[in-house]
């Protein structure tokens, strides 16, 4: 779908003829979502776009910047958890836009649709005179620091799973627990992927580079380029809290297998000499003088546990003593 407005001073006109809207008077954004191949086709006609850019949109490549001959390409992904198509509860979304970023123009162009380019392109149809006063670099500005705003969202959700997952690691050794830690690290490992890329590409916007963007913006991007950096930060402390929660769920876990070893080597250890004793009054040898005199002895049965049981007695006052029950 291929929406187009032309907006300068006090007003915004919508176009259905792009070629018409390329040349109206003013700043023109053409913003195409969930593109067929023929609508890109028309727009990179209009607009002279370069295959390669396109490509890079619909390969899902890594966040960057590209100056060619009449404008700038600017690649940024949007992103949001949402409930994956894997076994995972949850799952860092991510869909590529490209903004193209002329001297008159900006054209959007993404494979699915962008909640954040909708706002700003709803903040031009009301009249937003911070949109209207200002050039297609400032128009770019403005969805790029509402895809970042975004981000923030993003790790909340993730700050709120590690914050339960804390709650849970030290009363519980499920394995549920375990995969609750593997799939936050998953998402933020995910989401570090984009991040990185996308802070290293607006850092060359906030410097200036491109020829397109004006020197009134370049601290605007200055101010999406500082977020990043806060947003980069946040992901490596929560990656810390993650793999801190992931040592102290398998300390737990080996903690409780440490007292269930422990409680196993003390029943072990009390039937030694139990079965030591068992098994030297099992050898019945008959008819010998060497045989033990109590097998015959009236109360050798009875003396025999009673001493079994005094064994196991001192044993066990022996372990409390020692703390290991």
């Amino acid at each position: 779908m291929i929406s187009a407005v032309v907006y300068a001073d006090e007003q915004a006109i919508e176009y259905d003829d792009l070629a018409a809207a390329r040349t109206a008077v003013g700043t023109t954004w053409i913003h195409v979502t969930d593109a067929t191949p023929d609508e890109v086709e028309t727009v990179s006609s209009v607009f002279d776009l370069h295959p390669l850019a396109i490509e890079d949109i619909k390969n899902d490549v890594r966040a960057n910047v590209q100056e060619f001959n009449g404008y700038t390409f600017v690649l940024v992904k949007s992103a949001s958890l949402t409930a994956g198509d894997t076994t995972f509860d949850k799952e860092v979304k991510t869909t590529p836009l490209g903004l193209f970023i002329g001297l008159d123009w900006v054209v959007t162009l993404s494979s699915g649709s962008v909640p954040s380019v909708q706002r700003v392109m709803d903040a031009v149809g009301r009249g937003d005179e911070r949109l209207l006063h200002r050039g297609p670099d400032f128009t770019a500005y403005r969805v790029i620091d509402v895809i970042v705003d975004a981000y923030f969202d993003l790790l909340d959700e993730i700050e709120t799973d590690i914050e339960a997952i804390e709650e849970e690691v030290t009363a519980s050794t499920d394995i549920e627990t375990l995969e609750r830690i593997n799939d936050v690290r998953r998402d933020l490992l995910s989401f570090r992927k984009q991040v990185w890329p996308a802070r290293e590409a607006i850092g060359i916007l906030a410097r200036g580079d491109p020829k397109e963007i004006q020197p009134q913006t370049e601290k605007y991007f200055r101010d999406v380029y500082d977020h990043l950096v806060q947003i980069v930060d946040l992901t490596e402390t929560y990656r810390d809290l993650v793999a801190g929660a992931r040592d102290i769920y398998l300390n737990t876990v080996s903690q409780s297998t440490n007292e269930v070893m422990k409680m196993l080597t003390v029943v072990a250890t009390i039937f030694i000499p139990l079965t030591f004793v068992v098994g030297i009054y099992g050898m019945n040898f008959a008819d010998s003088p060497y045989n033990m005199p109590e097998l015959g002895w009236t109360f050798g049965y009875p003396a025999v546990m009673i001493g079994m049981a005094v064994i196991v007695a001192v044993m066990l006052i022996h372990f409390r003593q020692r703390n290991y029950l």
